[in-house]
């Protein structure tokens, strides 16, 4: 089963993953997590990231990264968890200069690819986009229009879509 879970800033959309995909596997099993969010010296970011951790149950497997292609064909029989996609996107963007006119196409279609040929549960995390203002910056409006097409390829590949609203999971597609 492949689950994109989108959903606002703070709308509980990791924590709804983190839940589902725990009850999804079951008891002691363990879970690998992807965490693809830069690491800062900024403490409230910090303390974000400690939230997380403290969340995820003590035999999940926790790896930092931003190459989540390559760590979801590592070992594509284990239930994984990406959170998130829109801070992985953003070091993918970071890396090919895309801010000013460079393209991170082929790290996102590594990336669609990865989690086409992944054979274990997967739930992936994303930010929705275009549900507040259009972006005041020329890379503020590329980050949305990347993110929002490759949600769109990911939701695609995904047996179910879910949307978290106030800590409240609308299903968007089910599996049919």
């Amino acid at each position: 089963m492949r689950i994109l879970v989108l959903g606002g800033i703070r709308s509980g959309k990791s924590e709804w993953a983190e839940s589902v995909i725990g009850q999804s596997v079951g008891g002691e099993v363990p879970v690998r997590y992807l965490a693809t969010g830069p690491v800062a010296d900024d403490d409230t970011w910090a303390a974000r990231v400690a939230a997380h951790r403290a969340r995820r149950p003590h035999h999940w497997l926790t790896a930092e990264t931003l190459n989540a292609a390559k760590q979801l064909r590592a070992d594509d029989s284990m239930p994984t968890l990406v959170d998130d996609i829109g801070g992985w996107l953003t070091a993918a963007m970071d890396r090919a200069d895309a801010w000013t006119g460079g393209s991170a196409q082929a790290d996102i279609d590594d990336l669609v690819d990865a989690v086409a040929g992944h054979e274990a549960d997967l739930v992936l995390v994303s930010p929705e986009v275009g549900m507040t203002v259009v972006p005041e910056t020329v890379a503020g409006r590329r980050f949305a229009d990347e993110l929002g097409a490759l949600n769109q390829r990911l939701a695609q590949l995904c047996d179910r879509v879910v949307l978290v609203v106030a800590g409240q999971p609308i299903a968007v597609k089910e599996p049919s």
